[in-house]
């Protein structure tokens, strides 16, 4: 008999401490989703205050005004949809994101910018427009600049796409939005690359760009040491990016972006 009381009361302990222990992951769990949606909706209101009260005065301000105001409609989508941490990060990324475009629309605007905002590896890993380039490829012309213009309207942050970095800068079209609508780079694309960037001083060569490796990675491509260098993402503001550089595949919710 007291052996039977001894099993129910150990069998009562582990029991309990399970149900104790289920209870208290789930509490954390939840505690670090609502800070993650916390601290996404933060970057959200920041971008969705600038939207609201800025105007652009010129083509390049409001065409980067215009990409800011999709990003702030894709993160306020995310934001309902979002479960789970990963997927409240990918808001805060897509609102920083919009917030990169604010900054450039407040440049060209010649106001001031505005506080840093933090910074994005895979941003800096590919690279920036340093010279003012036009170049024609297959009988249409491109245009590209460190500066906006009249006839480099279209801004970049900068970032991966597809899996290949894109360099920051302005340029005369998107000529990256149909790799970023598709998931793919289209036929050509290398050439185009090849031929606007050749040369250009912190930007992959267009072999290092094909295979999806940013300038930095190229001596190690050519020693045939990659380790770790090519993978994809990395961390942003401390969450796991994944390929978000490039604004590819958008994890739980679908191919995305911020568009």
């Amino acid at each position: 008999m007291g052996t039977a009381i001894v099993l129910a009361v150990l069998v009562i302990v582990i029991v309990a401490g399970g149900f104790y222990l289920v209870r208290s992951q789930a509490e954390a769990k939840r505690r670090r989703l609502e800070d993650a949606k916390a601290d996404a909706r933060r970057w959200l209101e920041r971008l969705g205050g600038q939207v609201l009260n800025l105007t652009g005065t010129d083509t390049a301000s409001q065409q980067a005004l215009a990409d800011a105001a999709e990003r702030y409609n894709a993160a306020g989508s995310q934001m309902e949809q979002a479960q789970t941490v990963e997927q409240a990060r990918l808001v805060k990324h897509t609102a920083l994101e919009g917030l990169y475009y604010v900054r450039a629309a407040r440049e060209a605007m010649g106001i001031d910018p505005g506080p840093p905002l933090p910074e994005d590896p895979e941003r800096q890993r590919a690279g920036e427009v340093t010279e003012h380039r036009k170049v024609d490829v297959e009988g249409h012309t491109y245009e590209l600049s460190p500066e906006p213009s009249q006839n480099t309207p279209h801004y970049y942050p900068g970032g991966r796409v597809a899996g290949r970095p894109v360099p920051r800068g302005w340029y005369s079209e998107p000529w990256w939005k149909p790799a970023l609508v598709a998931g793919a780079w289209g036929f050509g694309s290398m050439l185009l690359f090849s031929t606007m960037f050749t040369g250009m001083a912190g930007v992959a060569s267009a072999g290092a760009w094909e295979a999806g490796y940013d300038a930095g990675q190229e001596d190690a491509m050519e020693s045939g040491d990659m380790g770790d260098a090519g993978g994809d993402g990395g961390d942003f503001g401390g969450g796991d990016m994944g390929d978000m550089g490039g604004m590819g595949d958008m994890g739980g919710f679908g191919d995305m972006g911020g568009f």
